[in-house]
């Protein structure tokens, strides 16, 4: 199959191939505000054990649902006061939330790793929606490339990744907070962010009015995670990664923040002075939102440069620079 006959423009016409597609059990590569999804219909068993075959995903790693609304999630988990709060001030947007699965609700035990919750969330991207409300069931989309690696903020990015694995992609534009949504466990006594994102605990705090805290990362082997994102190896280069770099060496690529005016080569000389191929720079003004929807694109392209390693100047740790340190570190845990 060719680049051209998978990759579709979003249109009416495309959007409604893609739900067709859907409802018949098969895979799209689905745009979202924070990464392409790998979409399969969630009520049927078959479609989402074919996500952990196309991904080569573990089946102890549970499935994003994602619903149009917060009606459409009512019919899936049980909404409690907290999540009543959270959807009201952040859906449609980058925030997925763990809840208690009703009994009886239809979404395949495949999708929820054979947990007592679900995570689910709204997306808040126009394509997403209409493709949703297109095919009329939840849909499982995690995101659409192969397990561990760095996630797509473009189509073509899933079809580097997955290639035949996906019977459509709809090409959605660019990924524009560019990190996978914030992870919040609403199921026990309080309120956790299992996976830091686009929306904060901070954030989330001052919404729900209680403290709301980080939860720890999980490796391989631990107990059962409750999210996606949760496992301590993920978001991985092939080549290594080196974070909090204060200089670069003259084999490495450099991913920068800010002014790299004093970032200096081992050995002598200045990083600007790298081939232009091996430096990139996640926000020359220090704009964090900018980073971290530029993140995972320019991870992948200082991996593809022919560079030993990346060197990674240190991002502040405040706001969504939670996640973007979040996702640095694991990815050099690859």
């Amino acid at each position: 199959m060719t680049l051209r006959m998978v990759i579709k423009s979003a249109s009416k016409k495309t959007i409604q191939e893609a739900a067709s597609i859907l409802i018949e059990g098969g895979l799209v590569g689905m745009p979202t505000e924070t990464v392409y999804g790998l979409a399969a219909n969630a009520l049927d068993d078959k479609a989402v054990a074919s996500i952990f075959e196309a991904k080569g995903r573990p089946a102890f790693n549970p499935l994003i649902i994602h619903v149009p609304d917060l009606e459409a999630a009512q019919n899936y988990v049980e909404i409690n006061d907290h999540a009543k709060a959270a959807a009201k001030r952040f859906w449609p947007g980058p925030l997925t939330m763990i809840l208690p699965r009703k009994s009886g609700c239809g979404i395949s035990e495949l999708a929820s790793a054979g947990l007592e919750t679900l995570a689910i969330r709204v997306p808040n991207h126009k394509v997403a929606i209409e493709l949703l409300k297109s095919c009329g069931v939840p849909l499982a989309a995690p995101s659409a490339n192969k397990s561990g690696s760095l996630s797509p903020t473009s189509p073509v990015h899933v079809h580097a990744s997955l290639k035949d694995k996906v019977d459509m992609i709809l090409a959605g534009g660019a990924s524009e907070v560019g990190l996978e949504s914030t992870v919040l466990d609403l199921s026990g006594e309080a309120p956790l962010v299992l996976r830091p994102g686009g929306i904060s605990a901070e954030d989330i705090s001052e919404v729900l009015g209680v403290n709301v805290d980080y939860a720890y990362l999980h490796k391989e082997g631990e107990q059962k995670p409750k999210s996606p994102g949760m496992l301590l190896k993920h978001y991985a280069p092939r080549i290594p990664v080196r974070i909090n770099a204060v200089d670069v060496a003259e084999d490495e690529a450099l991913l920068g923040f800010g002014s790299l005016k004093f970032m200096g080569v081992k050995g002598g000389g200045f990083a600007k002075d790298l081939p232009e191929e091996r430096i990139r720079n996640l926000s020359e003004e220090s704009d964090l939102h900018e980073a971290a929807s530029n993140l995972f694109a320019m991870l992948k392209e200082l991996d593809d440069s022919g560079a030993r390693a990346i060197a990674v100047m240190s991002l502040p740790d405040v706001g969504i620079g939670k996640a973007i340190n979040d996702r640095l570190r694991r990815a050099a845990e690859g």
